[in-house]
């Protein structure tokens, strides 16, 4: 399967293999004193400038798209989302400057997408979504 079920086919992950990580920006959410949760957004920004944005959908689903960062937003009550770049926020990167050597993804019964791992020379990172929640963590090297 080369496409989400629900979301279509997203970004061509074929074309992340060879790209250079340049920048990792992220959104987290922040409420009263407590320190950030998420990421709930990642986007993985190459030395030309492209951006791929992995995020989950509000029907759990990954969703792995070409997008650039988006603006951070106060929910009132409910805290606010920022945007910024990340800096030591998820395992990303500890693969600043290396590129990008294979890309693959698992898919649900459904046909969802749930699980994108990219791999670099020294490691991976592995993308899932969760429970609705974005969950961003070391794999091994290949």
């Amino acid at each position: 399967m080369d496409l989400c079920a629900l979301h279509g086919d997203g970004e061509d992950l074929a074309g992340l293999v060879g790209r250079r990580l340049e920048r990792v920006v992220a959104s987290w959410h922040l409420y009263g004193g407590e320190g950030p949760s998420g990421p709930l957004d990642v986007w993985l920004i190459d030395g030309e400038g492209n951006s791929t944005r992995v995020t989950t959908a509000s029907d759990w689903c990954l969703v792995v798209e070409t997008a650039d960062p988006s603006e951070g937003y106060d929910m009132a009550g409910y805290g606010r989302v920022e945007v910024a770049q990340s800096d030591g926020g998820t395992p990303f990167e500890a693969h600043m400057g290396e590129e990008i050597v294979a890309a693959g993804q698992e898919w649900g019964p459904g046909g969802e997408r749930q699980l994108l791992e990219i791999i670099f020379a020294t490691g991976g990172v592995r993308c899932e979504s969760w429970s609705g929640e974005l969950r961003v963590s070391a794999a091994l090297a290949p």
